[in-house]
């Protein structure tokens, strides 16, 4: 078992992420990091998501997957080293959290976009591709659960890795983990193409066509404002 949930990221962290970095004994300062320093999963599972992510994303999302694939290993090498998971597994989170944002399946379903995007990956991961269960129910899980932000209780160590590079990505939050160098050359080879309006439509849309939403958990306005106002992001967007 517990090699199982080293190898998926199923770890328990702590869901308030303001207790995580207070709790930190050796805060360190970010370091550049460079794309090409990253060696992305070659594995004949991650090159099938590439795919189906190209495929189904629009480049704007797409390029957003990537970037917190990228934040997100810059996070966890240099600041949270012991977490354990494969890159394979983050990398599957990172392509699939927003595949429930498209036009076409905020259409098909009257739920929130995170938990039937983590219905469509566990699908899949598991059907489809064959991956191993204990993965495929890691990465819905992290996707069902990157949006479920607060003060109590746990999360897997995927899935507040993925909160933490998309929050960053999204809203500028918690700049002090990485480093600006390390987002101008990840934005140069996955441009933001002006993420930040686009992304805040998107909120936007779901929340009008379902108002129940979780999403608005995140403040019906406060969320999409704060996305639309990333002054950390503003001049690469």
């Amino acid at each position: 078992m517990s090699d199982i949930i080293n190898k998926y990221g199923w770890a328990a962290q702590p869901r308030d992420v303001s207790v995580l970095l207070e709790g930190k004994k050796n805060n360190k300062d970010p370091k550049p990091v460079d794309v090409s320093s990253v060696q992305l999963p070659d594995t004949a599972l991650a090159k099938s998501v590439l795919e189906y992510a190209r495929k189904e994303l629009s480049t704007e999302t797409f390029n957003h997957s990537m970037r917190v694939y990228y934040y997100g290993k810059a996070i966890q090498t240099q600041q949270f080293p012991d977490w354990s998971f494969t890159d394979e597994t983050y990398l599957l989170v990172c392509l699939l959290h927003d595949i429930g944002t498209t036009d076409k399946n905020i259409a098909a379903t009257h739920m929130s976009f995170e938990f039937y995007g983590g219905m469509l990956a566990l699908h899949l991961l598991s059907k489809e591709l064959h991956a191993p269960i204990e993965q495929a129910e890691s990465v819905a899980e992290a996707v069902m659960r990157h949006q479920d932000i607060g003060a109590t209780g746990n999360i897997t160590t995927v899935g507040l890795l993925i909160q933490l590079a998309t929050i960053f990505d999204n809203m500028g939050g918690h700049e002090d983990l990485v480093h600006m160098d390390t987002v101008k050359d990840v934005t140069r080879h996955y441009p933001r193409n002006k993420w930040s309006s686009c992304f805040a439509a998107t909120i936007r849309k779901e929340n009008g066509l379902k108002p129940w939403a979780h999403t608005t958990a995140l403040g019906e306005d406060d969320f999409p404002n704060g996305v639309e106002n990333n002054k950390l992001m503003e001049p690469y967007d």
